[in-house]
């Protein structure tokens, strides 16, 4: 049996997945990832590095070039769910999916139960009264004011900024009761995000990502390749 098949197999006779996802599942959605050669991170025509600009200190001394590269990257409004994504929503025995991406296309495709890390650029609100916005009511590009004169901010996390810890402890009760853990996507090298794999003690860990992980030695598969493909695979 090649490992195409096992993991058909797997995913068949699985009762509760937990599907983990970082930026590689909506590289073919039109996304950007952060880490690879033409990820956000590598790209040129910076000063500083992306890392710098969408950090809680800068956001808060340069609001108005913070916003100028965050809704020029970071915000995908055309992009939709893709293959991978859709595949996913359709499975019913997957309990849950915890993302690391901001893009909304897991919900998009239907899935249910989806714990977001990093937040949603869906979502904006007030710092000062705390005004929900939704990105149809924002200029993304711009500083945006709310009427009590607050800025209102992306409901992301930014580097320096803590993790929501209800939706962690949520993320990590799903992953503790799986049975199966299926990692798309993600280098598993941004924490406190990674370190949540440790929590599952089954034996089926799933990893697809094009590049290796310093999870590699312990799953029970391992697919360096696109998601899409290994989609395609399992469905023949």
């Amino acid at each position: 049996m090649n490992q195409y098949e096992l993991l058909k197999q797997i995913i068949k006779s699985s009762k509760s997945i937990v599907l983990f996802t970082g930026a590689g599942i909506s590289v073919p959605s039109g996304i950007p990832d952060f880490r690879s050669d033409n990820g956000l991170y590598h790209q040129s025509g910076y000063f500083i590095p992306p890392e710098q600009i969408i950090s809680h200190s800068y956001f808060l001394k340069n609001p108005k070039e913070f916003f100028e590269f965050y809704g020029s990257k970071m915000i995908y409004p055309t992009a939709k769910p893709n293959l991978a994504h859709i595949y996913f929503a359709n499975l019913k025995n997957v309990s849950a999916v915890v993302t690391q991406n901001i893009d909304n296309l897991h919900q998009e495709a239907g899935s249910k139960v989806v714990y977001e890390l990093h937040g949603s650029v869906k979502r904006n609100y007030c710092m000062k009264c705390k005004k929900f916005y939704s990105l149809e009511d924002i200029h993304p590009k711009k500083v945006n004011y709310c009427t009590c004169g607050g800025i209102i901010k992306p409901d992301v996390v930014l580097y320096e900024e803590p993790l929501q810890m209800d939706i962690i402890l949520k993320a990590i009760s799903a992953i503790q009761k799986a049975d199966c853990l299926i990692v798309v996507g993600t280098s598993l090298v941004v924490y406190p995000a990674a370190s949540y794999l440790q929590y599952f003690k089954k034996e089926n860990l799933i990893l697809i990502n094009k590049s290796t992980t310093g999870y590699d030695a312990s799953a029970k598969l391992v697919f360096n390749e696109d998601i899409i493909e290994v989609i395609k695979k399992i469905q023949e």
